[in-house]
Formats: C-alpha cells, sequence, structure tokens
C-alpha cells in the first residue's frame, strides 16, 4: 500500500517545488558564506586569481616545453590522457580524490594544502545520495 501512497505523492506535487531556487530563494550562509558585491567583482586578495589559475598556468607552460622538446605529438598526447583521467570519476556523493589525473601531472608524491585541510569527511557539501545521483542523471 505504500507502494501506492508514493505514486500519488508523485504524481500530485511536483519534486521541483522542494528545492530552493527561484525568486524567494533564501541565501545559505553556510555553503555559500556571507554576500557582498564587491567579492562578486573583485577578488579579495590580489594572489586569488593566480591561485585560481595556477594549475592551467601550469599546465600551459609544461604543454609549450613539451612541444618545444619533443614536437606536436607529445602535449596532443598528453591532453588526450588528461580528458581521459578527468572523466572518471566516482558517484556524485563521494569525493573523487583523482589519483590518475595526480600521477600524470606528477603530483603523486606531493603533499599540498588541499592533501591537509581539504578534508572531504569534513564537508558541508555532503548530501543525500539519491537526489544527488537523480539530479546527475537528469532524473530531477
Amino acid at each position: 500500500n505504500s507502494r501506492g501512497a508514493a505514486a500519488f505523492l508523485k504524481d500530485s506535487i511536483p519534486i521541483t517545488e522542494f528545492s530552493a531556487s527561484g525568486p524567494f530563494e533564501g541565501h545559505d550562509l553556510l555553503r555559500r558564506g556571507f554576500t557582498s558585491v564587491k567579492n562578486e567583482l573583485l577578488p579579495s586578495h590580489p594572489l586569488e586569481l593566480s591561485e585560481k589559475n595556477f594549475q592551467l598556468n601550469q599546465d600551459k607552460t609544461n604543454f609549450d616545453t613539451l612541444r618545444n622538446i619533443q614536437g606536436l605529438h607529445a602535449p596532443l598526447k598528453l591532453q588526450m590522457e588528461f580528458r581521459a583521467v578527468k572523466q572518471v570519476q566516482r558517484l556524485p556523493f563521494l569525493h573523487s580524490s583523482n589519483v590518475a589525473l595526480d600521477t600524470l601531472r606528477g603530483n603523486d608524491e606531493c603533499i599540498s594544502f588541499e592533501d591537509i585541510l581539504n578534508d572531504p569527511s569534513q564537508s558541508e557539501v555532503m548530501g543525500e545520495p539519491h537526489m544527488m545521483m537523480e539530479y546527475k542523471l537528469g532524473l530531477l
């Protein structure tokens, strides 16, 4: 009988109404922090843009160096491998460590800021697994 009740609720109440999106959406301070127009327009620190684009700039420099040394095929092959490795992810509610990507970049033996202070088990973004998977598959 619970199956029939679930079907009745599913047909009568759209699930999209439960999501917090639209003109009356409340701001989630825990996930997004305090809002400020200045923070949205300008970086809060002069090095913030440099740090955001650090890995992209480093990859670009490495690809240029590799192209000058070995030719055009080497960076193209490495970029194809990067794309293939980036597509392999865990389920959306689990943190993906991207070990293969770190190995390709040579960062697998380095301890960085994210390894120590970015513990996914203490993340505030963890959601309900079923809802996150349905959203990724486009069912919601």
